[in-house]
């Protein structure tokens, strides 16, 4: 289980934010009619994707699910009543073998799924915990092939052989219609790639640190000197696959997004 840093995570939070907004803005109307929404967030982390939601839904019930402890702290700051008369909680829970305990108008979830394997087969409980017309929106990092990933497991296979190594479950936008499809939704899915442009000194390595490296960085926790020749390493590497220019540095990042609606 990796260890989570929930300060790192939030140091490229605009970036790691936008994903998600772009993802609600494709969230059609939710279908609860005379009562106050109820949604769950799935793998809410820190907590500041999840006050997202009260923003849109101010009157909902919203309650943000996580594993990490450390997360779940850092969220707990911003759990409460809204001010439309909703209420953001917080919970512990692993996605592996969540299911909903109760009728959810939406369920969502930014950037968490792809730390789940074989989390599709969780579709089919997941869609039947939705009211009728409910939403099931959720975005995965898509970018399993790009140098900041391969250059990653090359250097764990070099370095900590098994330990550090974790699965990529994404599939393709294709596949996650089909499967939902298949289960009855409507289903909106599609891929973007963002140009993000990231600032600093090994800003590459920095954003990794926040999410991809955690179980790296647990796995040598207790070992600061093997820690340290590893970041050097892959920072060296990540700066010859990602240069910085003028602007700062350009690092692509795919996103998979997907909404699916259930019938009325």
């Amino acid at each position: 289980m990796p260890r989570w840093d929930p300060r790192q995570y939030l140091r490229h939070a605009d970036h790691r934010t936008r994903p998600f907004t772009d993802l609600l803005a494709r969230v059609p109307a939710l279908p609860a009619r005379g009562r106050p929404a109820r949604i769950a967030d799935l793998g809410c982390g820190p907590g500041n994707a999840t006050a997202l939601l009260a923003d849109r839904w101010p009157g909902a019930y919203i309650t943000g699910l996580d594993n990490s402890a450390d997360m779940l702290r850092e969220a707990a700051a911003l759990a409460g009543p809204a001010p439309g008369g909703g209420r953001l909680d917080f919970a512990h829970a692993d996605l592996a073998d969540w299911v909903p305990d109760e009728p959810y108008d939406l369920i969502v979830s930014n950037a968490a799924l792809q730390w789940v394997p074989g989390h599709a087969a969780a579709f089919a409980a997941w869609t039947r915990g939705l009211v009728p017309g409910g939403v099931l929106a959720f975005q995965v990092p898509g970018n399993g092939d790009a140098p900041s990933h391969t250059l990653l497991r090359e250097l764990c296979a070099e370095r900590l052989g098994p330990a550090g190594r974790r699965t990529n479950e994404v599939l393709a936008p294709a596949e996650y219609l089909a499967g939902l499809t298949a289960l009855g939704c409507a289903v909106d899915a599609w891929e973007t790639t963002y140009v993000q442009v990231l600032p600093g000194e090994d800003p590459v390595l920095d954003w990794m640190k926040g999410t991809t490296l955690r179980p790296v960085l647990t796995a040598l926790a207790d070992d600061p000197a093997a820690t340290e020749e590893f970041l050097t390493t892959y920072a060296a590497r990540l700066r010859t696959a990602y240069p910085a220019g003028p602007q700062g540095t350009v690092f692509p990042f795919r996103r998979v997004f997907v909404v699916a609606t259930t019938p009325e």
